[in-house]
């Protein structure tokens, strides 16, 4: 198994996939990874819809209306998931919201994304976090119930290549002691 940190800085967005097939054990590891991500009083508001049918992937295109470079990723890698959020769950007690920021969701669904990626790229696949699309009509085509929100798609499978890290900000320049 690989260093967290070294999994953390190796981990790219990929939208370029071998013709090759990602193992069910592989993918039932990476899916295991998101069960144990943590959520907001352990709602666990997360559903997640495995795609493989082509077929399927194809017509989701019908929902990207705007310029994504990641929409090719979405027929060429071997599966795609789609992340799902329970409304009106995580961020609540008794029925109400419980921070400034209301419905915390997008904070949960946020954290299993990132786990799904990293788990994915220990196995030495590639994925890419896809969240520039017409979200009702894709969530209409996969038959999303209501009281969820579909958020992102992640396109996962063998890279094709990977590109180098991106520059970074130093921890100097966001790191902060006591006070901002």
């Amino acid at each position: 198994m690989a260093d967290l940190l070294e999994v953390v800085r190796t981990r790219r967005s990929i939208r370029n996939f071998e013709e090759r097939e990602v193992p069910e054990e592989v993918l039932e590891e990476v899916l295991e990874a998101a069960r144990w991500a943590p959520s907001w009083a352990n709602t666990q508001c997360w559903e997640i819809i495995v795609l493989k049918d082509k077929e399927t992937r194809d017509r989701l295109l019908d929902s990207f209306n705007y310029p994504n470079p990641a929409k090719k990723a979405m027929t060429r890698a071997p599966v795609v998931l789609a992340l799902c959020g329970k409304l009106k769950s995580s961020g609540y007690y008794k029925g109400e919201t419980s921070t400034k920021f209301g419905d915390w969701f997008m904070f949960d669904l946020g954290i299993v994304t990132q786990t799904i990626c990293l788990a994915a790229q220990n196995r030495g696949l590639g994925t890419v976090i896809v969240g520039l699309f017409d979200h009702n009509k894709a969530q209409d085509l996969l038959g999303v119930k209501e009281g969820y929100e579909l958020v992102v798609f992640i396109p996962m499978g063998y890279p094709e290549k990977v590109s180098s890290a991106p520059g970074r900000r130093t921890t100097d320049e966001f790191v902060h002691h006591e006070r901002f």
